[in-house]
């Protein structure tokens, strides 16, 4: 099969300084941050308030060590245990790869709970504020991932004119999932939050956003894995699911849980 769409050939690294090198993938976490941090100093503030603009600022660097420390772990634990339990020093290898969302949210999430412990801020008001901005940097993500040409789909058939064949892919033409992903996880969930958070009776039901956003990720990331080739170390497990879509399952139900609770 011969693909109509071309894969880019975009260099990895988007800044050389002599021997410091920045990757794309590291720019898309940077601008996650960034730009979820200038949104949700507006999204507390608005009626009703749960924190300022300066405990937002404050939780930057909570978040970001829990991304970092959540997503490593997370990978290392749900995806390879048995080879990083066989030799714990090389979960510090961050270099070589290998972030997990699931442990990311796992981490924030921790983070999110002593934050607002120790500055006496409602948990569920300040979950939906961050909610509303997760899919800021899930899409961003997922780009970097297809401009690293990993985490490529599965053979696509002919009938999919803009399938690819990935450097790393082998020859056959491909899904690029990562962008299939980036669409569903980044922008329409983003699309979504942002415009019930807009809905002052959305807003001051504390936990619903945080419910629905569970609920929309885990729905986007089960449809983006039929499209996705598994882990070569996993591959499919019982019932044909990918592991994304079994870690899915617990934020599916606990984000149904948060919305049926403010039903009631």
């Amino acid at each position: 099969m011969i693909p109509l769409v071309p894969f880019p050939d975009i260099d990895p690294i988007a800044i050389q300084i002599g021997p410091l090198a920045i990757r794309w993938y590291a720019l898309a976490y940077i601008a996650g941050i960034v730009l979820s941090w200038r949104l949700m100093r507006r999204l507390v503030a608005r009626d009703p308030a749960v924190a300022t603009a300066t405990h937002t600022d404050d939780f930057v660097s909570w978040a970001t060590l829990g991304i970092v420390f959540g997503g490593r772990l997370g990978y290392c634990l749900f995806y390879q245990p048995s080879v990083y339990l066989a030799d714990p020093l090389a979960i510090l290898k961050v270099w070589t790869g290998g972030m997990s969302f699931h442990g990311g949210m796992l981490g924030v999430t921790l983070a999110v709970v002593l934050f607002c412990r120790q500055y006496k801020i409602p948990l569920l008001g300040f979950a939906d504020r961050l909610a509303v901005c997760v899919p800021i940097g899930l899409g961003l993500g997922r780009v970097a991932n297809f401009i690293n040409g990993e985490l490529w789909g599965r053979v696509a058939s002919d009938s999919v004119p803009w399938a690819m064949v990935f450097p790393n892919g082998g020859p056959l033409a491909r899904h690029p999932s990562q962008l299939y992903q980036a669409l569903l996880e980044g922008l329409i969930l983003f699309a979504v939050m942002f415009a019930l958070s807009r809905r002052d009776a959305i807003r001051a039901q504390f936990g619903k956003l945080t419910g629905v956003f569970l609920m929309g990720y885990a729905i986007a990331r089960m449809i983006g894995e039929l499209f996705r080739e598994p882990d070569a170390f996993l591959g499919f497990l019982a019932f044909g699911a990918t592991m994304g879509q079994v870690l899915s399952i617990p934020m599916l139900l606990a984000g149904l849980f948060l919305v049926l609770r403010r039903a009631r």
